[in-house]
């Protein structure tokens, strides 16, 4: 199927995404990337500050149908950690951090890994060389084979972060190996989601082509090379910024991050009072991340996720 032709069969079936549990998990202020555990019971994702610069890994549990309080997960809270991953069966967390290494400071982000320990979490393991660098590392998801794929500005991208995946091979990772033309740019690719089985590959870029100033992108791997991506279409991706995409654990939903604003993008059918517009500016769609979400067939991307 023709890149474009892709992008057409998309746009003809995708529906308007809705915010993820508004006034728990969406709240009006910077959230984003959610990860859930495998049950989907409990759901990770991002408290952040409004300038997007400091981030802090949270949790929130289903109980009687109904989101939790979130709560700071206890390996978070002091550094800046992102980009929250559970493995299938659950025994894991990848996350990014600038937590010192060794007791020396990080000026870069390193990807850390957590495992379960009892009910809750033991202490977090840099995963050192060959994945972490002298550069910075982002967003690392997993295939079921093990295989990691995250973003990295080391040397020998395309240009500025590009994605990279790397084997497991014997218990230990490969030497990382950067995914080529078809999804990597002279731009910035920053965050992979790998489909389980490995042929399906939705990442955040900001380059030329897109919608807005980070869009949603897809690449197929065919026959052992990557097909050149397509932009996800309205209303997924906006004139906004999208980041941070997650499948469910059923594979039926699509989560993701947007900063676009519904709020006064019409103007109201009266003036607000203050009370009102104090409600609407603390509330999601004021511009700020929010959690998003659509049915995944709706994309009705060209293989399913499996």
């Amino acid at each position: 199927m023709k890149p474009i032709l892709a992008l057409l069969l998309l746009g003809l079936a995708a529906s308007e995404p809705t915010v993820f549990a508004p006034g728990v998990i969406s709240t009006g202020e910077y959230e984003s990337h959610a990860a859930f555990s495998p049950d989907g019971g409990t759901l990770y994702f991002l408290k952040n500050t409004a300038d997007f610069n400091h981030w802090t890994i949270v949790a929130s549990h289903l109980r009687n149908g109904n989101w939790t309080t979130p709560e700071v997960v206890p390996f978070s809270g002091r550094y800046s950690d992102a980009d929250p991953f559970v493995t299938a069966d659950g025994s894991k967390l990848y996350f990014i951090s600038n937590r010192p290494v060794d007791g020396k400071p990080k000026e870069d982000l390193d990807i850390w890994m957590v495992e379960r320990k009892g009910e809750g979490w033991g202490e977090p393991r840099n995963l050192g060389a060959p994945i972490n660098s002298p550069g910075a590392e982002w967003f690392p998801t997993l295939a079921a084979d093990g295989t990691l794929y995250f973003g990295s500005d080391r040397e020998g991208g395309k240009g500025g972060t590009d994605l990279w995946r790397a084997r497991l091979v014997d218990g230990k990772y490969a030497q990382p190996e950067n995914l080529g033309d078809a999804v990597n740019s002279p731009g910035e690719e920053y965050e992979p989601l790998i489909s389980p089985d490995g042929t399906v590959l939705i990442f955040m870029a900001a380059r030329r082509g897109g919608q807005g100033s980070g869009d949603l992108w897809v690449s197929y791997l065919r026959d052992g090379a990557w097909t050149p991506a397509a932009n996800l279409p309205p209303p997924i991706n906006s004139p906004a910024f999208e980041v941070g995409a997650k499948v469910t654990p059923d594979g039926r939903t699509l989560i993701f991050t947007s900063t676009r604003r519904t709020f006064a993008v019409t103007p109201p059918d009266k003036a607000l009072s203050y009370e009102a517009l104090s409600r609407q500016l603390n509330s999601p769609g004021n511009g700020l991340g929010d959690l998003y979400q659509v049915d995944l067939q709706k994309l009705r991307l060209e293989r399913p996720w499996r």
